[in-house]
């Protein structure tokens, strides 16, 4: 990967990729970040991590996906900063937006495996995170989700990087919340894995009710199976669909846009579109009868909003994501019946937010 150890690497690495040159100049709040702007925090933090004795111990593909997190822990920064009316330097949203171009950059300009770019996604959408679990309105429910997208091990490996990668009056404060976290994840049984449930049913009852404990089983069978499909314009979800449901009522939102003489780039008739294919799955569901949606789906909370209907009529929800990478997307586009324009697929891409386990009783990743 890109890992270094002298400032000619350094220098290499500022000439090769734009978003490392974008570092510098980006003033970071003299309070947290008196090391000075945002170039020297993460090269700080890059030379911390490498000194921390659990890095070290590591395999070394575990280091490099630790170490180009922290390389792009804080490339969104350049993006979100502002200046407060108070004087104060605040970077808000810059995880969330940094993940998502972690995820294009791994995904189209530096073709990485699977597995190995989500990880890293992960460590950069959370990677403050265990500096203020404790303090969310639910930090058990919080840490089940994210223990289902991160190695929690790495993940405060990286948070301690990137205390120990500053110069702040609080550093000893931020790490004691660290050692806080790991004990929490270790007294629930996730410090490096996922969060263990007795059944897809107990996670999503766990997830969805408040109030509920991890180790309760609900009594409630589904009586519907739903599979979700997710991915790209010419991922081959509808090939994935002959293949394992081939026998399945499909409601797939091409079919009911040709259907209704739409086009893909109809943004108000998409709308129609979507809510003739809600009032399918309605009717299928108050028969109690499973189906597969087929649709691009490739953001959460999109994902949320139809998970939310489906389990409403008590079904078990498979999400099911197909990838192919992005030098084959664009050509097995071209040979879908409904051809997406290219514009419309990398517009797509730059919103792609994979998704987590925790978003349905069932995740499967066809990649």
């Amino acid at each position: 990967m890109w890992m270094i150890s002298n400032n000619k690497q350094r220098s290499c690495l500022e000439e090769t990729f734009s978003w490392v040159r974008d570092m510098h100049g980006v003033p970071q709040d003299a309070v947290h970040h008196a090391e000075g702007d945002v170039a020297v925090h993460t090269f700080m933090v890059l030379d911390c991590l490498t000194q921390l004795p659990a890095w070290q111990a590591l395999p070394p593909q575990e280091q490099e996906i630790l170490w180009a997190s922290a390389l792009l822990h804080d490339v969104e920064k350049r993006s979100t900063t502002v200046k407060e009316q108070d004087g104060s330097i605040t970077a808000h949203g810059h995880a969330r937006k940094g993940a998502i171009t972690a995820r294009q950059l791994l995904y189209r300009d530096i073709a990485t495996p699977f597995d190995i770019r989500e990880s890293i996604v992960a460590l950069v959408r959370y990677h403050s995170m265990p500096l203020w679990l404790l303090e969310k309105p639910d930090p058990l429910k919080t840490l089940a989700r994210v223990s289902m997208e991160v190695n929690t091990a790495w993940l405060a490996m990286l948070a301690r990087a990137d205390v120990l990668g500053r110069i702040c009056g609080d550093a000893q404060d931020l790490l004691y919340r660290i050692d806080c976290f790991e004990e929490f994840c270790k007294e629930h049984d996730c410090w490096g894995k996922a969060m263990h449930f007795a059944s897809a049913e107990a996670k999503w009852h766990f997830l969805t009710h408040e109030a509920a404990w991890p180790g309760y089983q609900p009594f409630d069978k589904p009586v519907a199976e739903v599979v979700m499909m997710s991915g790209l314009p010419g991922a081959g979800k509808d090939n994935y669909i002959k293949r394992h449901y081939k026998h399945w009522q499909v409601i797939s939102l091409d079919a009911i846009r040709e259907e209704m003489g739409i086009s893909p780039v109809d943004k108000s008739g998409n709308g129609r579109v979507i809510q003739e294919a809600k009032e399918r799955a309605r009717a299928l569901l108050r028969r109690k009868a499973g189906f597969v949606w087929n649709a691009t789906n490739v953001t959460a909370q999109l994902r949320q909003q139809l998970t939310e209907l489906f389990t409403t009529y008590k079904a078990h929800v498979t999400l099911v994501y197909v990838e192919v990478p992005y030098r084959y997307l664009h050509k097995q586009n071209t040979n879908r019946e409904a051809v997406v324009p290219a514009a419309v697929i990398d517009k797509l891409v730059n919103k792609l937010e994979i998704p987590a386990l925790w978003e349905a009783h069932a995740v499967i990743y066809a990649v």
